[in-house]
């Protein structure tokens, strides 16, 4: 029968494994640095056991082995046992990138684990025992936790693994924890710097159509994410000489009048988010430069290649670009390619449509690449569609995409049945989202904001989602006017 000193010694030992437990308990709740964590819970490992010290070891993503933390009573050997320890976790983490090679991951970390238990007995001697316990996150090893003594009467004891087990959960948690918290922390980063891209690409797209005489416009400009590739621009070019008398002697530049050429671009930046929106706000400024200077289509094109050649390259990136001029005088429409999709022109007197193409490499991609030009002659009633791959590639619920022979249709019903060019542009749109069904919908992200709230309630919207940035400008030659 058990001595009252033993009772004593009992109850002792329990009070003492309930504060460490909620001391442990306490720091995953409040410690806001995961070091401190982790420091505590190598010092809880070995108090809980009755081990002379603690060890974790982790698994980085990268493929190396790092001794996080060490607690060791016997302070002279404590700085011993840790240079030894981060000489063994070098050297496998240079011999054995074992992390690396997901495929083979289940079967080699078993392996990695013995090597390193067997690695670390050896430093402790012949009279050291080591006892380790893996570190679990989803199910994944990501590391080892180990207590170690030299006492000759120290047995690991069932009571002392499932405490060794517990405390490597939570270091588990506090880790996924951190993770998580990172993660978090970098979204709403990009969140916010997508929100700062999209605000400045909504003010660099036109805010309203220009004025010219004989014709009218309409566009819109649908993006997957907040900042998107695609990029269109109206540009009045005045009449004459851009640079007829010194810039000294002009109070300020002509203002463009009715019978102004217009520029019109339409252009694709490869990718999609901040990146392909900053270059997309580089080309809508070195475009105007050039169209203002008087520049012909192709002469535009050549220049702004040749100046964005090597920010492109650097960036991997290239650029699709197809830039036009319309003259009201002669309704002619002049235009140069830059590879990109040709705009389809519906011809009102034949109702035939006809791409608008010619010859031309990509922005970016050969330095001294040529580009040619064309005209056509615009008659009353004529419809010109410029597009980006958004619209051909849209695919329906049996995967088959709608390509530019649907585009074309959907000219076809929309220029025979409609008046102004944004009845023409809704119709076209609306075509578009009918062609995909709306078994293609998908779940709307919450703003971060709004996030955690919405997870704890059933009500999540629905609605369709472009699959990639979708933009449309129509151009409508209007009829005549009638004689008085």
């Amino acid at each position: 029968m058990p001595s009252r000193a033993n009772k004593a010694e009992v109850g002792a030992d329990q009070q003492s494994m309930l504060y460490l437990l909620g001391g442990l308990a306490f720091a995953l709740r409040s410690f806001n640095n995961l070091n401190q964590i982790l420091e505590f819970t190598a010092f809880v490992a070995s108090q809980l056991t009755g081990a002379e010290g603690g060890a974790l070891v982790l698994f980085n993503p990268n493929g190396t082995i790092q001794l996080d933390q060490l607690h060791c009573f016997d302070l002279d050997r404590r700085e011993q046992i840790r240079a030894e320890m981060e000489q063994i976790a070098q050297a496998l983490s240079a011999q054995e990138p074992l992390l690396k090679l997901e495929g083979s991951l289940a079967v080699k970390i078993p392996a990695l684990e013995h090597l390193l238990d067997e690695r670390l007995r050896q430093i402790l001697g012949p009279d050291g025992r080591l006892f380790g316990t893996p570190l679990l996150i989803r199910n994944s090893v990501q590391g080892r936790l180990y207590v170690f003594s030299r006492q000759p009467n120290y047995h690991w004891t069932e009571p002392r693994q499932q405490l060794l087990r517990l405390v490597a959960d939570q270091a588990g948690v506090a880790i996924e924890n951190e993770r998580l918290r990172t993660a978090l922390r970098r979204r709403m980063a990009l969140e916010k710097e997508m929100e700062i891209g999209s605000y400045i690409q909504t003010q660099l797209l036109p805010r309203q159509y220009p004025q010219v005489r004989g014709i009218r416009l309409a566009a819109r400009c649908r993006v997957a994410s907040k900042v998107g590739g695609d990029y269109y621009d109206f540009i009045k070019i005045p009449r004459g000489p851009a640079s007829a008398e010194p810039a000294s002697n002009r109070a300020e530049p002509p203002e463009p009048s009715a019978d102004s050429r217009l520029a019109i671009v339409i252009g694709d930046v490869m990718g999609k988010g901040v990146p392909a929106g900053l270059l997309m706000s580089m080309t809508r400024a070195m475009v105007r430069a050039e169209a203002l200077n008087g520049h012909s289509p192709a002469r535009v094109l050549q220049h702004l290649n040749r100046a964005m050649y090597s920010d492109l390259k650097n960036s991997s990136r290239f650029i699709s670009l197809f830039y036009s001029e319309y003259d009201p005088c002669s309704r002619r429409l002049c235009f140069g390619n830059a590879a990109h999709n040709p705009p389809l022109w519906w011809q009102a007197r034949t109702r035939e449509i006809q791409p608008l193409d010619t010859e031309g490499a990509l922005i970016g991609l050969e330095e001294h690449s040529q580009y040619s030009e064309s005209c056509v002659q615009l008659q009353p009633g004529d419809v010109v569609v410029y597009y980006t791959d958004g619209y051909i590639e849209v695919a329906n619920t049996r995967g088959e995409r709608l390509e530019t022979a649907g585009l074309m249709d959907a000219i076809q019903r929309a220029a025979s049945c409609y008046e102004s060019p944004e009845e023409i542009l809704e119709s076209l749109f609306a075509q578009m989202d009918a062609f995909r069904g709306r078994q293609g919908v998908h779940f709307v992200v919450p703003e971060p904001a709004v996030e955690l709230e919405l997870l704890f309630r059933e009500e999540i919207s629905l609605r369709p989602m472009p699959v990639d940035d979708t933009t449309l400008v129509v151009l409508k030659v209007l009829p005549e006017p009638e004689a008085a």
